[in-house]
């Protein structure tokens, strides 16, 4: 299970080390994607072919349907963890992402979703002020 948020850097080479403490967890080989808000997507292997198994059931008939496959689906870049426990973001995520230097990488469960850090710290802010209304949908739900 991911838990917690890591302040790293990426370096002039594009590469992102990863927590220690999640890369036994994340394993060598894992998907990077474009995620929800801005973010990118890390999902171990096994969690991301569940996740793909799902997406490429969705109704292609349907216009949501099609174009949430297509964001994550087509998005998604095959990552190997090096020596140092780095990986490499390509360019095109790096700009989905509005990634500059310092970045924030959050467990969240089951994925790592890797932020700007301005934009993890602007995030936060304002979910933070709405955490009492938020709650209580979620309440609804039974969660």
């Amino acid at each position: 299970m991911f838990l917690g948020e890591y302040s790293h850097t990426i370096d002039s080479k594009k590469r992102l080390a990863i927590p220690s403490k999640f890369r036994e967890q994340l394993g060598k080989e894992a998907v990077l994607t474009r995620g929800l808000d801005n973010c990118l997507f890390l999902f171990p292997k096994r969690e991301w072919e569940v996740l793909a198994s799902k997406l490429g059931k969705l109704p292609i008939g349907q216009k949501d349907a099609r174009g949430f496959g297509r964001l994550m689906l087509a998005g998604a870049f095959d990552v190997e963890m090096d020596s140092l426990g780095r990986i490499l973001i390509p360019d095109y995520l790096k700009k989905y992402a509005s990634l500059k230097k310092q970045i924030v990488i959050a467990g969240l469960y089951n994925r790592l979703e890797i932020w700007d850090e301005d934009k993890w710290n602007q995030y936060k802010q304002k979910t933070e002020k709405e955490v009492g209304d938020v709650a209580e949908r979620l309440g609804e739900l039974g969660v």
